[in-house]
């Protein structure tokens, strides 16, 4: 048996360095509290913008618009950067196997990010999110198959896959076929509708899945900022929803809405073994004769220069 942590929870707005060291904290107390592995949202540090728009029309871009990426562009950090050591630092001292969304600057790009750091060895992976949705698009590059990563840990070995690539099948058939115990989501989808896909996904893979959402107040804004009506309700803009489920599709935690927390869950491997006595998507119940999927894992650079 083994503890995992999922961790609901929200930046510090537009303050990335305290948000760091609110990371450290959650870290070390998901370590107290006998975790092995701790998830973190999507988007966790550096933000998630819900509901701006960075005042963009199509086929117009604005100098205000402009201004507002800039600021956001400052609040990502890259992976070498100190904000990341620091929390090599905390994951080892805690002795807790970390995954936590960022926004990730590499370049002249913002990529939305999920960073795999061992307490060992430091950061083992990271997956960039391979489709952002929809506006997402308009600040964020697109991931590549070369950040597929999944890792051992002292509690199963973990892939991720971020928010609405849970919704590409065949993504979710690359972390099956990696032998992924414990397949991390993390995410800002606080729709209801969020668990059914956990619980598919959990009973697909037959995997422990570890939702992990922000969980984010208005509040945290300053006063007076005005947010579209379309977006959250009065009090959350994004209001959690985090959960644990178990290769069968039971609940072990959560989901929890309108309060940062963090779930614990005790897990036993061998419920995978158990689980896939009448189903595995990447053995017996797969077809390869009828169906085959060819993953390209090689970086796609836009320049590549040859000596």
């Amino acid at each position: 048996m083994s503890k995992v942590a999922v961790v609901q929870t929200c930046p510090v707005i537009a303050d990335t360095p305290a948000t760091i060291t609110k990371a450290e904290k959650l870290i070390r107390q998901a370590g107290a509290s006998g975790a092995k592995v701790a998830v973190f949202p999507e988007a966790f540090i550096g933000g998630y913008p819900k509901g701006r728009s960075f005042d963009t029309v199509v086929g117009a871009r604005t100098d205000v618009g402009r201004e507002e990426f800039r600021e956001y562009f400052e609040a990502a950090i890259s992976l070498d950067g100190p904000e990341v050591e620091t929390l090599e630092i905390a994951a080892s001292d805690a002795g807790v196997f970390v995954v936590i969304g960022m926004i990730e600057r590499l370049g002249n790009t913002l990529y939305c990010t999920a960073v795999l750091i061992d307490p060992d060895n430091g950061i083992v992976g990271n997956h960039r999110k391979l489709m952002p949705t929809a506006s997402e698009r308009l600040i964020w590059g697109f991931g590549d198959g070369s950040t597929l990563d999944v890792a051992d840990t002292a509690a199963g070995r973990v892939g991720t896959a971020i928010c609405w690539e849970n919704y590409m099948p065949l993504l979710r058939q690359a972390m099956y076929a990696q032998g992924v115990d414990l397949y991390c989501a993390p995410t800002v989808d606080d729709r209801s509708v969020w668990q059914s896909s956990m619980t598919h996904i959990a009973l697909e893979g037959r995997n422990f899945v570890l939702s992990a959402c922000q969980a984010l107040p208005k509040s945290a804004y300053p006063e007076g900022t005005e947010f579209p009506s379309q977006v959250g309700n009065n009090d959350w803009l994004i209001r959690g929803g985090s959960v644990i489920i178990d290769p069968l599709g039971n609940i072990l935690a959560g989901p929890v809405y309108e309060k940062e927390t963090i779930l614990y869950a005790d897990i036993d491997l061998e419920d995978r073994t158990r689980s896939h006595f009448d189903l595995d998507v990447n053995g017996h119940y797969s077809r390869p004769d009828i169906f085959e999927l060819r993953v390209n894992t090689r970086p796609n650079n836009g320049t590549v220069f040859n000596s």
